[in-house]
């Protein structure tokens, strides 16, 4: 069994619990960031949800993409009404988790989706979808409770896919350094590699104290650009993380 897509499931079972607390007027309040509003956040991902349903059944069809299917996806949700965007993308996440479970064992080792210039086997393709729900589900939790955190299952497993997210949000800070990295549940070391033009996050092994560590959830709302405060820091570690957060300014 996948654990990403069932990290993936229960990531839209929580989602749906989180939309049930709504009330109507709560639809248009600000999400995370603030330049959206939680019924563009919900629209977002299931615009993502119709998006990736197609390219699923693309690649199994072997059948060529429509260059303008996506931009006829987006003018659609864009025209629904705050209500409709949050209660059809509870649909049509539900319809593309379903389309993924669908999928036969030989399907799931043949699938190759094309994504940009990448090719993304099942895991990865998954994962890709995780990722966005994760953070997008907590973009509209926090805006009606602001202690929420990822759940620890999901962090988990993209912690394995972090470095690919930081290697596209980090911004170099023009400051030559490393800060050594360590997360729990679960335990894991990395480095921040920072030179003049460029950030990089890259495994470790560290012995004894780090400057920074946390909890992974939190670690990966940080590289996501999520991370505004992480309480039971010293001083020395919260100046680390401040220079983390400008070089993770999110997407």
């Amino acid at each position: 069994m996948s654990e990403r897509l069932a990290a993936l499931r229960a990531s839209a079972a929580h989602l749906r619990d989180v939309v049930a607390q709504l009330e109507s007027d709560q639809h248009v309040a600000p999400a995370y960031p603030a330049e959206w509003t939680i019924a563009d956040t919900m629209s977002h991902l299931g615009s993502g949800a119709v998006i990736l349903g197609q390219m699923l059944r693309n690649a199994l069809e072997g059948t060529s993409a429509d260059v303008d299917f996506n931009q006829s996806v987006w003018d659609a949700w864009n025209a629904k009404s705050p209500l409709e965007q949050i209660d059809d993308a509870l649909v049509a996440d539900q319809a593309f988790i379903e389309a993924l479970d669908h999928t036969s064992p030989d399907q799931r080792a043949a699938l190759q989706v094309s994504f940009g210039p990448m090719e993304l086997d099942f895991e990865r393709f998954v994962g890709m979808r995780l990722g966005e729900h994760v953070l997008h589900t907590w973009d509209v939790e926090v805006s009606i409770a602001p202690d929420a955190v990822l759940a620890v299952p999901a962090a988990s497993l993209l912690l394995d896919q972090i470095h690919f997210v930081a290697g596209r949000s980090g911004k170099p800070t023009g400051t030559v350094a490393t800060i050594s990295v360590r997360t729990h549940e679960p335990v894991r070391d990395f480095n921040v590699v920072f030179e003049e033009s460029s950030v990089a996050l890259v495994d470790a092994t560290h012995e004894g104290p780090v400057d920074v560590e946390l909890p992974a959830e939190a670690f990966v709302r940080l590289i996501y650009g999520r991370l505004d405060a992480e309480g039971g820091l010293d001083d020395g570690s919260e100046v680390h993380l401040e220079h983390l957060r400008r070089a993770f300014p999110g997407f």
